[in-house]
């Protein structure tokens, strides 16, 4: 069955992490995805977690997302590299980037320059701040755009200060807002039969996905604080709680859910005492109903707990690990991580997060050797073997 994107030719110049992640969704769903390098291949191919898969190029993180690409070495400091991407721009649909504002204008094949080759082209620029504004010219990375949000701001606990997620959260969503656009974008074209150019900010997809925190201060005048691991809906049995010797998450937010929770642990009768009798004064009385649930959690590991309370409608969850949650009976049952293929034997990665009832999400192919494509990509633009040999002895490829 065919992919949603199955014909569309992504030209994709992205490199490290919010670009690749963007293209490798539109790889996932049927996209031709030809990934342009330098002749050294990007950084991200050499991350230092394992000196091996770096020394093959393929480090872990960068074949998490790039997948089901084409790899084309290019020194776009060469003109007959530019004349290259003019012709593949031709025939493409989509073009991505996420260097600094103007560096592929400069090169000579900006938004400007290869819609004048293909009227029909989507251009998506992802860059730290957006290609306008005083802080356009700025370098974007993950961590200063955390800073730069709010989101270390109202994440961790007030007693120990700011705290950055635990993986690249502004990088992904950055991806994930390009991959959105391109795919809008090209819904779009079928209407109106123009390409566009499309400007994603690593700073303002992080803010939407802020939305409901920005609308509780330009509403209602609200300053966030850090509330440590308790949820937005400052409920005191929405927080994290000893149990014995591990941690359980309570996400309990109504009042069903807090009667099973204190009938569940065998205090039904907190449920008659007036201190707690509504969720204000369960507020006022937040350290005494954490003494009386951690007493009661202390019986019995997270884990345990998370069963039992999750059965009686009190939803929890204890603290799973990578490598725990990667076999849940839940993620085995959908095939979350697809198996591929590869000269180092199958593989295990990320697909899409989503399932679809016609061609959705698939990884087809291992992420590409440095280089793996060139050849092909220049001979279907009419490159002969003299010719890209050429290439070649001039450094271009």
């Amino acid at each position: 069955m065919s992919r949603p994107f199955e014909g569309v030719r992504v030209l994709d110049f992205t490199q490290v992490l919010a670009g690749p992640y963007g293209s490798y969704q539109l790889a996932l769903l049927g996209a031709e995805v030809i990934k342009v390098e330098r002749r050294e291949g990007e950084d991200m191919r050499r991350t230092p977690l394992s000196r091996e898969w770096a020394e093959r190029g393929m480090a872990p993180s960068w074949l998490a997302i790039n997948g089901n690409k084409q790899s084309l070495t290019l020194d776009l400091q060469k003109p007959a590299a530019v004349e290259i991407v003019r012709k593949l721009a031709a025939r493409a649909d989509v073009v991505m980037e996420n260097f600094r504002g103007g560096v592929m204008e400069r090169l000579g094949i900006g938004f400007r320059a290869l819609s004048e080759v293909n009227p029909k082209l989507i251009y998506c620029a992802i860059s730290g701040f957006g290609q306008t504004g005083p802080s356009s010219h700025e370098a974007g990375y993950d961590g200063k755009i955390q800073a730069m949000s709010g989101i270390m701001a109202i994440t961790g606990h007030a007693e120990m200060g700011p705290t950055r997620a635990g993986f690249a959260v502004c990088d992904v969503l950055s991806g994930m807002t390009a991959a959105f656009a391109v795919s809008s974008a090209l819904f779009q074209r079928t209407h109106t039969g123009r390409g566009q150019f499309i400007d994603v900010s690593m700073l303002e997809a992080s803010l939407a996905f802020l939305s409901t925190q920005v609308a509780d201060f330009t509403v209602a005048g609200h300053h966030q604080e850090q509330f440590g691991n308790q949820a937005i809906s400052r409920k005191v049995t929405a927080n994290l709680f000893k149990a014995k010797e591990s941690h359980l998450l309570l996400a309990v937010n109504d009042e069903k859910q807090y009667r099973a929770l204190m009938t569940t642990i065998g205090r039904p009768d907190v449920l008659e005492d007036p201190r707690f009798a509504d969720w204000f004064l369960r507020k006022e009385n937040e350290t005494a109903l954490r003494v009386i649930i951690e007493a009661a959690l202390a019986s019995d590991d997270a884990k345990s707990w998370e069963k039992r309370l999750n059965a009686a409608d009190a939803p929890s969850a204890s603290i799973w690990k990578i490598e725990e949650i990667i076999e849940h009976p839940q993620i085995v049952a959908r095939d979350v991580l697809q198996t591929v293929d590869s000269p180092f034997g199958p593989m295990r990665l990320m697909g899409s997060g989503f399932h679809m009832a016609h061609g959705g999400g698939k990884l087809d192919t291992l992420g590409p050797a440095l280089g793996a494509h060139t050849d092909a990509i220049l001979a279907d633009l009419g490159y002969d073997e003299r010719a890209i040999a050429g290439l070649r002895d001039d450094g271009v490829v």
